[in-house]
């Protein structure tokens, strides 16, 4: 007879006992249930607990000895012990077994094998078992493609393209249609994040939830969000030491440096992380310098039923401000001035310090039921210089340009949330429900704006350094202030009706206030306090076990809100923007080695803000504008065959205006969407067949035309990017260690990922060869 067993012990009939005197049969199942284990477990699945153990159950204990034959059988019992010690191998330790279960993960995630985190749907449901929509950049994808900030991830994900970046200090991702810096969709692990920028080192893999995600996350534009999951430590001690040098040309040079170790602490479950990362280099266009540090130390504890994790960020950064290039409204074409010409001044940076705190505990009351808390705090401080375009002719190249700038930005976010998720049988109907509560209170503030005049430069022949950062403060621009708070409750169910069919019903009940304004003396021009019901709704249909379809109906809400005068307050009175969509689709996971999503949906959103200026001179507020997107997706990874392993994308976005009182956006297309978006990244895995592990792979991303501004005056043209790739992995007297050679934009194409209007053009990054070696330890 044989039963399962917990890592402190093992259950027989329903009781638990101590684990002492069967730990060496125990752990030696252990070795080998671990050494058959399946390569598809998840990483989930092995940070929350340690692989299950196979033990033959002990036998039935004999009675006590008499007192007069104790000393001699104590002297046998001994004996026999002592043989058994000289017979049987040494057990494993619970940190051989954490290492042997990440071995049977590796080679899934090499076959680029994608699993969401169950924070992203607050379950641990199986995909096939959602009515969502949820794309999943792995981390060896990340690892590979060692992409440079989030809008680089998530070209592997479709439908998704790049909108106002504030000069590059932060990131801005549409998704669907929608979607703009500071709009609160960018997750660390489930908790909004306020740093303007997300992707580091310690991000192991980024997930797109699609679609109006407000049931679940409250607050947010209609088109998704995106969650970037941690790195999290680990119960076996190991570690890496990574240098690369970077090259854009022969003198734009630059280093990185990262530390990444983590093992355990004791043998009761308790583990550490830390990762060390910094990094200067050369700005790829005529001047300018990024330079970041980052230190990420964590901590762990994975009990029998609890998890808790402990985590926390601190970044200094200082990159370049750069607005990018001009396009000229007569001819539609860039400026033609090299692309690697900026239009401002070498003060022109961001430069400032970030630091997010998180806490989580994850409690299993049993087999069907669990606890989930988290608690996150991000903040981040930065002042910035910067210059910008006024006008251009483009004729004679006279650029006249304002020396703005912003002195001490502060943003904040604290947030919380817990909820319960599990299953219970009402009749015949399984249930699958996750209800909760969250709490948010967020603050984006800037102190002193500077508004100042500057001489003007010719940027067919620019003479740089004639003029120094500017130090007018304009008190009406300053001390712009936008604080929200919101606190909501949600419920959401899954009614199996079959073991094929279910029905899914959600509702979340939202409680909101937003103050906004501007100005010293401050003047709000946003006071808002409303409470809010939204509704969702699915079904599922599980083809096979490999294959479900799926429906679902999803709603948004996201208050309008304004930092500038209009000539009114926006107060309660004035509604909110509302997303309705509707999607359907296909998900299929095949032999759990190739997974993917095809979906289509409607999207629709309305009560946008628009404003217009009456015969009186007025400016009035009306909310009557309304945008719509439709669109089919398809995301496809994973493992081709033992060699090959992929990740694609193709996205078709139709997105434009469909009702507002300006009849010149009436009609129009959504600023910075693209029509059609793909990719495709393929990498061969050489095996055993040399002295060490070859792996090479390369692809490209392709974006379509995409309207440049609201009234679509011009247009970005489409691009095809290529990137490649080669690692190769051996031994330096036993000790691991990997070369990896990349190549970004192996073409250098001169590309356009988004635009503000025709002066302030975002320009794509010049060619980068990085070639890195990585010794683990």
């Amino acid at each position: 007879m044989q039963v399962r067993a917990p890592v402190d012990g093992q259950r027989v009939s329903g009781h638990r006992h101590r684990a002492g005197k069967s730990r060496a049969g125990l752990l030696l199942g252990a070795a080998v249930l671990l050494v058959e284990s399946p390569s598809n477990t998840t990483t989930a699945q092995a940070q929350s607990a340690l692989p299950p153990v196979t033990v033959e159950a002990p036998v039935q204990r004999p009675k006590p000895a008499r007192a007069s034959e104790s000393s001699q059988r104590r002297t046998q019992a001994a004996a026999r012990q002592r043989s058994r010690n000289a017979a049987t191998p040494a057990a494993p330790t619970i940190s051989e077994r954490a290492a042997a279960a990440a071995a049977a993960r590796q080679a899934a995630k090499l076959g680029y094998r994608a699993m969401p985190s169950s924070t992203t749907l607050r379950s641990g449901a199986s995909p096939l078992d959602t009515s969502q929509a949820v794309n999943v950049v792995p981390e060896q994808v990340l690892k590979d493609q060692l992409p440079r900030n989030i809008d680089d991830a998530l070209i592997n994900v479709s439908g998704i393209t790049q909108t106002n970046t504030l000069a590059g200090s932060q990131d801005a991702v549409i998704r669907r249609g929608f979607g703009d810096n500071r709009d609160g969709s960018i997750m660390r692990n489930g908790m909004p994040l306020v740093q303007g920028r997300s992707f580091n080192p310690a991000v192991e893999s980024v997930e797109v939830l699609k679609g109006p995600a407000s049931l679940l996350y409250g607050i947010m534009d209609p088109g998704g969000i995106v969650n970037t999951i941690s790195k999290r430590p680990e119960l076996y001690q190991h570690g890496s030491v990574t240098l690369l040098g970077s090259a854009f040309s022969a003198s734009k040079t630059g280093a990185d440096g990262l530390l990444d170790v983590t093992g355990p602490i004791g043998d009761q479950g308790l583990a550490y992380r830390f990762i060390g990362y910094g990094v200067s280099e050369d700005y790829w266009r005529n001047f300018g310098r990024h330079r970041e540090m980052l230190v990420a130390p964590s901590l762990a504890w994975y009990g029998q039923d609890t998890t808790v994790q402990l985590n926390y960020e601190h970044r200094e950064f200082i990159y370049p401000f750069d607005r990018g290039t001009a396009f000229n409204p007569v001819t539609k074409a860039p400026l033609a001035v090299p692309s690697t010409r900026r239009l401002d001044e070498p003060f022109n940076n961001t430069w400032g310090t970030s630091d997010l705190m998180q806490a989580s505990i994850e409690h299993r009351f049993n087999q069907d039921w669990k606890l989930y808390a988290g608690y996150s705090y991000n903040t981040e401080t930065f002042s910035a210089n910067q210059l910008r375009i006024s006008t251009l002719n483009f004729t004679t190249g006279v650029e006249t340009r304002s020396n703005d700038g912003t002195q001490g930005s502060l943003s904040n976010a604290s947030y919380g949330t817990s909820y319960i998720s599990g299953s219970f049988w009402l009749g015949n109907v399984r249930n699958e429900v996750v209800f909760g509560g969250d709490g948010q209170y967020r603050t984006i503030y800037r102190d002193n704006l500077i508004r100042q005049a500057t001489p003007a430069i010719n940027v067919y022949n620019p003479v740089y350094g004639l003029v120094g950062p500017g130090t007018t403060v304009s008190n009406s621009d300053s001390a712009q202030t936008d604080k929200l708070g919101q606190w909501s409750l949600f419920f959401q169910d899954t009614l199996h009706l079959t073991e094929r069919f279910a029905l899914v019903g959600g509702v979340r009940y939202m409680d909101y206030d937003q103050i906004a304004g501007r100005g010293k003396p401050f003047v709000t021009n946003t006071n808002v306090s409303q409470d809010k019901v939204l509704p969702l709704g699915g079904a599922i249909l599980k083809l096979t076990e490999e294959v479900s379809l799926y429906a679902s109906y999803t709603e948004s809400l996201k208050p309008n809100s304004t930092i500038a005068p209009i000539g009114i307050v926006i107060d309660s009175n004035v509604a909110p923007e509302e997303g309705v969509s509707y999607e359907t689709g296909v998900k299929f996971d095949l032999n759990k080695r190739i997974s993917g999503t095809l979906a289509l949906y409607d999207l629709d959103k309305t009560n946008v803000q628009t404003t217009k200026t009456n015969s009186a001179g007025v400016v009035e507020l009306h909310t009557v504008g309304r945008a719509r997107s439709r669109g089919v997706e398809l995301d496809v990874t994973g493992r081709l065959t033992d060699s090959w392993a992929l990740i694609g994308s193709y996205g078709y976005t139709d997105a434009r205006v469909t009702a507002s009182e300006d009849v010149t956006l009436l009609g129009k297309k959504l600023q910075n969407v693209a029509l059609n978006t793909a990719s495709l990244y393929l990498v061969y895995d050489f095996g055993t067949a040399l002295p060490g592990q070859l792996r090479l792979g390369g692809g490209a991303r392709y974006v379509g035309d995409r309207p440049g501004d609201a009234i679509n005056s011009f247009f970005l043209p489409s691009y095809v990017v290529a990137d490649i790739f080669a690692t190769y992995e051996t031994k330096y007297q036993k000790t691991p260690v990997i070369y990896q050679l990349n190549v970004k934009n192996l073409f250098d194409t001169v590309y356009y990922p988004s635009a503000v209007n025709n002066l302030n053009v975002a320009i794509g990054e010049a060619r980068r060869v990085s070639l890195s070696a990585t010794v683990k330890f």
